[in-house]
């Protein structure tokens, strides 16, 4: 597929089984690459994707991200075994968390899950600032970013590219969650959701804080497929692969709506 039409399609960890495997398969046939889940305490991102998994095994998976102060690479190891995760068509998303230093943490536990995972197994960094980009690129196969406009997107592309180049080796890829919000309702939906994280920690409220846009502006909020696409085209210069993190009651016909509006 060519890069520019690449998609995946995220939600939040904890969604019913069925469910699950039924909006994979969705998925599947409208032509996404990738499916991926945030994990939250007491949900399981890497559970989700095995639900994913069984819905639609053709397409790659991805966690972003497991915070590390909750999972250690030794415990993510052993989980992936446990459910029985493809390796080679994983994309292991880690962030710090609440560990310090950052930096640190994060390039201890890549060199960490190298050793503990077969190899080819692809490690994804999360990433929001410009420090953590620079280490992405230079020593994980991706970089996450989250809660950016396009044009913060392609600095922070930058960024990975020339960490990857300082460390010579082939830049990884850059993917970001791109909120999403359809039909009635759309725009409150993403407000309310974008409001959470304006304040969520510090570096959240440093990162809105820069980008000094009103509320309800970084995402789409859309009454048709056309509206979202044309939203979303912006992003297709400034990323590798554009994550359409739905913004939706956790039920059949919400999700789908958005997955099918979305679709590559």
């Amino acid at each position: 597929m060519d890069r520019a039409r690449r998609r995946g399609l995220g939600i939040n960890a904890g969604l019913e089984a069925g469910l699950a495997r039924d909006l994979a398969a969705r998925c599947q046939e409208l032509g996404y690459q990738s499916l991926w889940s945030n994990d939250e305490p007491g949900e399981s991102g890497m559970e989700t994707l095995a639900h994913f998994s069984a819905g639609a095994p053709r397409l790659d998976l991805g966690v972003g991200v497991l915070p590390l102060d909750r999972h250690r690479p030794a415990e993510i190891a052993a989980e992936i075994d446990r459910l029985g995760l493809d390796p080679a068509k994983l994309w292991l998303g880690i962030g710090s968390g609440s560990l310090r230093p950052q930096l640190d943490v994060v390039q201890r536990s890549v060199d960490e899950l190298r050793e503990l995972l077969p190899e080819g197994t692809r490690i994804v960094v999360a990433a929001m600032r410009e420090r953590l980009c620079r280490l992405g690129g230079a020593i994980a196969d991706g970089v996450l970013l989250n809660w950016m406009l396009p044009e913060q997107a392609a600095r922070s592309r930058e960024w990975v590219r020339e960490g990857a180049g300082e460390a010579g080796r082939a830049p990884p890829l850059v993917a970001s969650y791109i909120r999403v919000a359809v039909g009635d309702g759309s725009m409150q939906r993403l407000q309310d959701a974008e409001g959470f994280y304006r304040t969520v920690t510090e570096g959240h409220r440093r990162h809105f804080e820069a980008m000094d846009v009103p509320l309800g502006s970084v995402g789409i909020a859309a009454s048709s497929r056309t509206e979202v696409l044309d939203a979303l085209a912006p992003y297709r210069s400034a990323l590798d692969l554009a994550i359409v993190r739905a913004l939706a009651e956790r039920e059949a016909t919400a999700l789908t709506q958005v997955a099918d509006a979305a679709a590559p």
